[in-house]
C-alpha cells in the first residue's frame, strides 16, 4: 500500500510516516495543498491522509479536487476538527473516513487498510494466487498451507504482484508501490528484494523474471 500524508505539522508528519513503515506501508509527505496536488497527479495512491487545515489550497479543496478529477484514491481526513457538523462537511467534501487529532497509529493502520480493500472493483480480503495465501490484515503469507515469515518489505512486494494476479509488474511500478518517493530507482533494490522473496516462498519459485520487462507471480 502507497499512502500521501498531506500534514503540515513537520514533526507530526514524519512521526505518521515512520510509524506507517513500521506496518509495510509506504508513505510520501506534502506540507501543504498545492504539494499535495502535484504528488497526486505524479504518483498512484491507495489513500490520502488530508489535513483539513494546510497552506493553500486547504484540505477541503484538495478532496474536491480529487473528487472532481474522479482519481481513484481514497481520503482519510485527519484533524482535529471533530465535531459532528465538522465531519458532516468533511464527507460532503469527498472524505471517504475521517479521524480526528489525537489519535492512536494503530487505529489509523487498521483504517487505511480498510479503504485500501474497497477499491473501484471489490478486492478479496485474503489475495490467494499460485498457491499462495496472503492476508493484509493479519500479514499473513501461506504457501500450500506452510507459514512463510516476510519482512515488511517482502511483504509488499509480494502484496504488489499478488494483487496484480500474475500481471506482469515493472521494477519501477514496485518502487512506486512499495517504497515510497526516496527510493533510488538506480539501485538493485527490487531484484534483492525479488531475489530473497523467492527463497522464504520455497522451491519451485512462483515469482518469474520476464526479461526487460519485470515480474510476475504464476506457476509458470
Amino acid at each position: 500500500m502507497r499512502v500521501l500524508v498531506v500534514e503540515d505539522e513537520v514533526y507530526l508528519a514524519e512521526a505518521i510516516r515512520a510509524g506507517l513503515r513500521l506496518e509495510a506501508i509506504a508513505a510520501d509527505l506534502a506540507f501543504d495543498g498545492e504539494t499535495a496536488l502535484e504528488s497526486i497527479s505524479i504518483n498512484e495512491y491507495d489513500v490520502v491522509v488530508l489535513d483539513r487545515d494546510i497552506p493553500p489550497p486547504n484540505g477541503d479543496e484538495v478532496a474536491r479536487r480529487i473528487l472532481a478529477q474522479g482519481l481513484p484514491v481514497r481520503i482519510l481526513m485527519l484533524t482535529a476538527a471533530g465535531d459532528l457538523d465538522d465531519k458532516i462537511s468533511g464527507f460532503e467534501v469527498g472524505a471517504d473516513d475521517y479521524l480526528t487529532k489525537p489519535f492512536e497509529l494503530r487505529e489509523l493502520v487498521v483504517r487505511l487498510r480498510a479503504l485500501a480493500r474497497r477499491p473501484a472493483e471489490s478486492a478479496p480480503t485474503v489475495l490467494e494466487y499460485a498457491g499462495v495465501s496472503l492476508d493484509p490484515f493479519r500479514r499473513e503469507v501461506y504457501r500450500s498451507g506452510r507459514y512463510v515469515k516476510l519482512t515488511r518489505k517482502q511483504f509488499s512486494v509480494l502484496e504488489v504482484l499478488m494483487t496484480a494476479k500474475g500481471g506482469v509488474i515493472s521494477a519501477e511500478t514496485l518502487l512506486e508501490r512499495a517504497w515510497d518517493e526516496n527510493a533510488d530507482p538506480f539501485s538493485n533494490t527490487v531484484r534483492i528484494t525479488i531475489s530473497t522473496l523467492r527463497k522464504r516462498l520455497g522451491d519451485p519459485w512462483v515469482i518469474h523474471t520476464v526479461p526487460g520487462v519485470g515480474y510476475r507471480i504464476g506457476e509458470s
